[in-house]
C-alpha cells in the first residue's frame, strides 16, 4: 500500500478549494461546515477505498470483512442476531440482508434459526470465517494505525473524542 507524505501548511485540499469556490460565488451563504463535512467525507472515501485494497488480499471487500471481524469480537460462540450485527458493524445499514447473503455464500458465515425466537435468525461464523479473521484482522488493526499515523497519539485522541461527539450528537 503506498502512502503519501502528509501536506504542508500551505497546501490546499479539497475542502480548501470548495469554500473558496463558495465563497467566491456565494459570499452570503455561510459554508464554513465543510471545512469539516467535507474532510470527513474525502476520509471516508480514501480509508474505504484503502481498506478495500487492503482485503483484496483475501479475497474479500471490506463490508464481507466487518461481518466477519464483528462476529470474531464478539466472543465465542460467534453468533448475533442481524439486528445486533447491523447496530454493531462500521459499515452503513443498507442492504445488510444481501450482505449477510453474499457472505454466507462464501463460506464465512451460516444462518441459524434463532433458538429463543422460532422466527429468528442468528449469524454464525464458520470454521472458514474463523480462519480469515484470525488473518484479517490483524491486517485490518495494522492498516488502521497506518491510515492515522501521521497523528501523534494526543491528536488521535482528542480526534476520536470529538468524532465520538458528532456521531453521539446525530444518532
Amino acid at each position: 500500500m503506498t502512502f503519501h507524505p502528509p501536506a504542508t501548511r500551505h497546501e490546499l485540499d479539497v475542502a480548501d478549494v470548495g469554500i473558496a469556490m463558495w465563497k467566491k460565488e456565494r459570499p452570503d451563504i455561510d459554508c464554513s461546515g465543510k471545512a469539516v463535512t467535507g474532510r470527513i467525507l474525502r476520509l471516508g472515501e480514501i480509508f474505504m477505498n484503502a481498506m478495500n485494497r487492503n482485503m483484496a488480499q483475501f479475497g474479500v471487500k471490506y463490508s464481507h470483512y466487518a461481518i466477519v471481524g464483528t462476529l470474531r469480537a464478539s466472543g465465542p460462540p460467534y453468533r448475533m442476531s442481524p439486528s445486533d450485527l447491523q447496530n454493531t458493524l462500521m459499515i452503513t445499514s443498507g442492504g445488510v440482508s444481501n450482505l449477510l447473503k453474499r457472505v454466507e455464500e462464501l463460506g464465512y458465515i451460516t444462518r441459524l434459526n434463532d433458538p429463543v425466537d422460532g422466527r429468528g435468525v442468528i449469524v454464525e461464523l464458520t470454521e472458514k470465517g474463523l480462519d480469515l479473521s484470525e488473518v484479517a484482522m490483524a491486517a485490518q488493526a495494522d492498516l488502521e494505525r497506518q491510515l492515522v499515523s501521521v497523528l501523534s497519539q494526543g491528536e488521535q485522541d482528542l480526534l476520536a473524542s470529538m468524532l465520538r461527539r458528532l456521531v453521539l450528537s446525530h444518532r
